[in-house]
């Protein structure tokens, strides 16, 4: 127990509902404390080094899209558990503990709505849910979501946030990337963009695949992007790898993404984005 604990618990008249887990959030990158609504108004945003924390699919959605103009889509429903698989644990009560913390019935999650007026579906990947793995969940929810652009006829934005590949799923969790691209393709045959924002982490298959099939490919700063862990790649070549490798910035220099912007412009650069890849309305 903390010395802050100590002392609270024995004064009677002190609020427990209020703790310092509560009021302050400690940045993962540079380490400061930073109370935690000046941390969430600045967007899970460290003011103090610029690290972009975490954010689930609800706070994406109500940053990027325009106030009020913003609706969920239908969750798909798949097969669970196909292999009945378990380790320390069932897998279904995996999915049933990751279900009840994040309020969502799997981890990637897909919205559409306006963005500087114009029509947008985007889905969101969130780390919370299973470390955002790709199965047979985020599948079909990518398909579903790219169909309802071409529905549309508005582009398909997604939000990566991934560890990679599911393991209670097995291979069918890696026969996803094919059919994730396929999808991919019918927004292209539709003429309509997909764009990709690359947040921390993006990995395994996810990075493989889908991650980095974007007309165009926006990162956050320093978002950590890898197929493969560094002290792999390290053991394989027998090199040492550079300090910022696998971050935004090291593939913006190598020419892997096309851009990198703060969690605060994000709304604004989409617009423009859009603007530039919609195809253009004939005049009456």
């Amino acid at each position: 127990m903390s010395w802050f604990n100590k002392v609270r618990n024995r004064i009677p008249f002190i609020s427990k509902r209020s703790t310092e887990d509560t009021l302050w959030h400690k940045c993962s990158d540079c380490q400061q404390m930073v109370y935690t609504k000046e941390y969430e108004a600045n967007l899970s945003v460290c003011p103090e080094c610029g690290h972009h924390g975490r954010i689930g699919p609800v706070k994406r959605f109500l940053h990027v899209f325009d106030e009020g103009s913003w609706e969920l889509l239908p969750a798909p429903t798949v097969k669970e558990d196909p292999l009945k698989f378990r380790d320390q644990k069932k897998y279904t009560d995996r999915l049933k503990a990751a279900r009840t913390e994040t309020g969502e019935s799997d981890a990637l999650v897909n919205a559409k709505g306006t963005i500087h007026g114009n029509d947008a579906v985007i889905g969101v990947q969130d780390f919370a849910f299973m470390g955002g793995s790709m199965g047979l969940a985020v599948g079909e929810a990518f398909v579903r979501g790219a169909r309802a652009a071409i529905a549309n006829n508005c582009p398909y934005i997604v939000f990566t946030a991934s560890g990679g590949a599911r393991m209670q799923e097995g291979a069918l969790s890696l026969m996803q990337m094919p059919k994730m691209t396929v999808a991919e393709q019918e927004l292209h045959a539709a003429g309509l963009p997909y764009n990709v924002v690359l947040t921390a982490p993006t990995s395994g298959g996810d990075m493989a695949s889908y991650a980095m099939l974007g007309d165009i490919q926006i990162a956050e700063p320093k978002a950590l992007l890898a197929f493969t862990g560094r002290r792999v790649i390290e053991n394989t070549i027998r090199e040492k790898l550079p300090d910022n490798f696998q971050t935004a910035e090291y593939l913006l220099d190598h020419g892997t993404i096309d851009m990198i912007a703060a969690r605060a412009d994000l709304r604004d650069t989409l617009g423009r984005v859009i603007g530039y890849l919609l195809p253009k309305k004939e005049a009456a």
